[in-house]
Protein backbone atom coordinates (compact mmCIF):
# COMPACT_ATOMS: atom_id res chain seq x y z
CA UNK A 1 0.00 0.00 0.00
CA UNK A 2 2.85 2.64 0.66
CA UNK A 3 3.81 2.40 -2.88
CA UNK A 4 0.77 3.65 -4.16
CA UNK A 5 1.05 6.87 -1.43
CA UNK A 6 4.93 7.00 -3.06
CA UNK A 7 3.20 6.79 -6.50
CA UNK A 8 0.82 9.54 -5.72
CA UNK A 9 3.28 12.11 -4.14
CA UNK A 10 5.82 12.22 -6.92
CA UNK A 11 2.89 13.85 -8.62
CA UNK A 12 2.91 16.58 -6.81
CA UNK A 13 6.27 16.76 -5.80
CA UNK A 14 9.99 17.14 -6.66
CA UNK A 15 11.47 14.90 -4.20
CA UNK A 16 13.61 12.07 -4.19
CA UNK A 17 12.15 8.55 -4.29
CA UNK A 18 14.55 8.33 -0.90
CA UNK A 19 12.18 11.48 0.62
CA UNK A 20 9.21 10.13 -0.37
CA UNK A 21 9.94 7.02 0.91
CA UNK A 22 10.74 8.51 4.45
CA UNK A 23 7.89 10.51 4.54
CA UNK A 24 5.79 7.44 3.22
CA UNK A 25 6.77 5.71 6.30
CA UNK A 26 5.62 8.31 8.81
CA UNK A 27 2.35 7.95 7.64
CA UNK A 28 -0.33 5.78 9.43
CA UNK A 29 -1.85 3.22 7.42
CA UNK A 30 -5.02 1.50 8.82
CA UNK A 31 -7.45 -0.36 7.31
CA UNK A 32 -11.39 -0.08 8.34
CA UNK A 33 -14.24 -2.50 7.74
CA UNK A 34 -17.02 -1.99 5.51
CA UNK A 35 -19.75 0.11 6.93
CA UNK A 36 -17.32 2.10 9.96
CA UNK A 37 -18.23 5.27 10.70
CA UNK A 38 -15.10 7.82 10.67
CA UNK A 39 -17.09 11.08 11.59
CA UNK A 40 -20.64 11.31 12.80
CA UNK A 41 -22.43 14.29 11.86
CA UNK A 42 -22.37 16.97 14.97
CA UNK A 43 -18.81 15.88 15.89
CA UNK A 44 -15.60 18.19 15.27
CA UNK A 45 -13.41 17.22 12.74
CA UNK A 46 -10.05 15.53 14.30
CA UNK A 47 -9.07 13.21 11.39
CA UNK A 48 -8.29 13.65 7.24
CA UNK A 49 -7.86 10.49 5.48
CA UNK A 50 -6.23 9.21 2.28
CA UNK A 51 -7.75 6.39 0.25
CA UNK A 52 -5.33 3.69 -0.62
CA UNK A 53 -7.90 1.24 -1.08
CA UNK A 54 -12.20 1.03 -0.40
CA UNK A 55 -14.55 4.15 -0.65
CA UNK A 56 -16.05 6.12 1.68
CA UNK A 57 -18.97 8.43 1.37
CA UNK A 58 -19.60 11.57 2.92
CA UNK A 59 -23.59 12.44 3.71
CA UNK A 60 -25.76 14.50 6.24
CA UNK A 61 -29.13 13.78 7.70
CA UNK A 62 -31.84 17.05 7.98
CA UNK A 63 -33.44 17.32 11.03
CA UNK A 64 -36.52 15.27 9.76
CA UNK A 65 -34.09 12.52 8.93
CA UNK A 66 -33.60 12.89 5.58
CA UNK A 67 -30.07 11.39 4.33
CA UNK A 68 -28.47 13.23 1.58
CA UNK A 69 -25.12 11.60 0.21
CA UNK A 70 -22.99 14.57 -0.64
CA UNK A 71 -19.41 12.75 -2.33
CA UNK A 72 -18.29 9.16 -2.87
CA UNK A 73 -14.06 9.17 -2.49
CA UNK A 74 -12.07 6.24 -3.77
CA UNK A 75 -8.73 5.29 -4.10
CA UNK A 76 -6.07 8.29 -4.71
CA UNK A 77 -8.34 11.09 -2.78
CA UNK A 78 -8.11 12.67 0.19
CA UNK A 79 -11.18 13.13 2.12
CA UNK A 80 -11.40 16.55 4.72
CA UNK A 81 -13.62 18.17 5.89
CA UNK A 82 -13.26 22.30 5.59
CA UNK A 83 -14.36 24.55 8.30
CA UNK A 84 -13.82 28.59 7.60
CA UNK A 85 -10.15 29.74 8.78
CA UNK A 86 -10.16 29.69 12.71
CA UNK A 87 -13.39 27.45 13.44
CA UNK A 88 -11.84 24.39 13.37
CA UNK A 89 -13.48 23.17 16.64
CA UNK A 90 -17.04 23.58 15.04
CA UNK A 91 -19.31 20.37 15.03
CA UNK A 92 -19.13 18.61 11.54
CA UNK A 93 -22.50 19.07 9.25
CA UNK A 94 -21.43 15.41 7.60
CA UNK A 95 -20.57 12.13 8.21
CA UNK A 96 -18.46 9.50 6.57
CA UNK A 97 -18.72 6.19 6.05
CA UNK A 98 -16.82 3.69 4.92
CA UNK A 99 -18.99 2.20 1.70
CA UNK A 100 -15.92 -0.66 1.41
CA UNK A 101 -13.26 -2.24 3.53
CA UNK A 102 -10.75 0.50 3.46
CA UNK A 103 -7.25 0.96 3.53
CA UNK A 104 -6.57 4.83 4.59
CA UNK A 105 -3.78 7.06 5.17
CA UNK A 106 -5.01 8.86 8.94
CA UNK A 107 -3.76 11.94 9.36
CA UNK A 108 -4.70 13.79 13.11
CA UNK A 109 -4.85 17.48 12.55
CA UNK A 110 -3.67 18.69 15.70
CA UNK A 111 -0.44 17.03 14.66
CA UNK A 112 -0.51 19.12 11.90
CA UNK A 113 2.14 21.17 12.00
CA UNK A 114 4.62 18.53 13.92
CA UNK A 115 4.42 16.63 10.69
CA UNK A 116 5.27 19.65 8.51
CA UNK A 117 7.95 20.78 10.64
CA UNK A 118 9.49 17.37 10.65
CA UNK A 119 9.16 16.81 7.00
CA UNK A 120 10.12 20.03 5.44
CA UNK A 121 8.67 20.88 1.53
CA UNK A 122 5.57 18.15 3.12
CA UNK A 123 3.07 21.29 2.91
CA UNK A 124 3.99 22.16 -0.36
CA UNK A 125 3.09 19.24 -1.56
CA UNK A 126 0.16 18.99 0.66
CA UNK A 127 -1.39 22.31 -0.53
CA UNK A 128 -0.80 21.29 -4.53
CA UNK A 129 -3.01 18.03 -3.52
CA UNK A 130 -5.64 19.72 -1.83
CA UNK A 131 -5.47 22.35 -4.66
CA UNK A 132 -5.32 19.96 -7.18
CA UNK A 133 -8.94 18.22 -5.10
CA UNK A 134 -10.72 21.89 -5.07
CA UNK A 135 -10.27 21.94 -8.48
CA UNK A 136 -11.86 19.19 -9.32
CA UNK A 137 -14.86 19.51 -6.77
CA UNK A 138 -15.48 23.10 -8.22
CA UNK A 139 -15.71 21.69 -11.55
CA UNK A 140 -17.36 18.69 -10.67
CA UNK A 141 -20.16 21.20 -8.47
CA UNK A 142 -20.57 23.66 -11.65
CA UNK A 143 -21.54 20.62 -13.67
CA UNK A 144 -23.70 18.82 -10.96
CA UNK A 145 -25.69 21.90 -10.35
CA UNK A 146 -26.26 22.70 -14.26
CA UNK A 147 -27.17 18.73 -15.02
CA UNK A 148 -30.86 16.93 -14.77
CA UNK A 149 -30.62 13.97 -13.09
CA UNK A 150 -29.98 12.09 -16.25
CA UNK A 151 -26.96 13.68 -17.31
CA UNK A 152 -25.33 13.43 -13.49
CA UNK A 153 -26.26 9.39 -14.13
CA UNK A 154 -24.56 10.09 -17.95
CA UNK A 155 -21.67 11.33 -16.16
CA UNK A 156 -20.82 8.58 -13.06
CA UNK A 157 -21.62 6.58 -16.35
CA UNK A 158 -18.60 8.16 -18.24
CA UNK A 159 -15.97 9.40 -15.37
CA UNK A 160 -16.75 6.70 -12.37
CA UNK A 161 -18.68 4.23 -13.60
CA UNK A 162 -17.42 1.58 -11.20
CA UNK A 163 -19.34 3.62 -8.31
CA UNK A 164 -21.88 1.75 -10.34
CA UNK A 165 -21.14 -1.37 -8.98
CA UNK A 166 -19.50 -0.45 -5.69
CA UNK A 167 -22.63 1.63 -4.44
CA UNK A 168 -25.91 0.59 -3.25
CA UNK A 169 -28.01 1.95 -5.53
CA UNK A 170 -30.40 4.04 -2.57
CA UNK A 171 -26.91 5.68 -1.91
CA UNK A 172 -26.16 6.61 -5.23
CA UNK A 173 -29.65 7.91 -5.88
CA UNK A 174 -29.28 10.22 -2.83
CA UNK A 175 -26.07 11.14 -4.58
CA UNK A 176 -27.76 12.06 -7.72
CA UNK A 177 -30.68 14.31 -5.78
CA UNK A 178 -33.53 10.96 -6.76
CA UNK A 179 -35.21 8.60 -5.85
CA UNK A 180 -34.11 5.01 -6.04
CA UNK A 181 -37.16 4.49 -8.26
CA UNK A 182 -36.45 7.06 -10.78
CA UNK A 183 -32.33 6.00 -10.64
CA UNK A 184 -34.10 2.49 -11.96
CA UNK A 185 -36.00 4.14 -14.90
CA UNK A 186 -33.25 6.25 -15.89
CA UNK A 187 -31.18 3.17 -16.09
CA UNK A 188 -34.04 1.58 -18.30
CA UNK A 189 -34.30 4.39 -20.35
CA UNK A 190 -30.52 4.18 -21.06
CA UNK A 191 -30.70 0.45 -21.91
CA UNK A 192 -29.07 -2.31 -19.91
CA UNK A 193 -25.68 -2.04 -22.23
CA UNK A 194 -24.65 0.70 -20.50
CA UNK A 195 -25.05 -0.40 -16.75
Amino acid sequence: MKEILINYMKKYSDRSEAELDKVASDVVITPFNKGTVLLQQGEVIEQCFFILKGCIRKFSVSESGKETTVEFYTEEQSVTIFHPHGLSDQPSKYSLECVEDCVLVVGDLSEEQVVYDTNPGLETMILKMVEGDMGEIHDHFAAFISSTPEERYQSILENRPELLKRVPQHQLASYLGITPESLSRIKKRLGSSQI
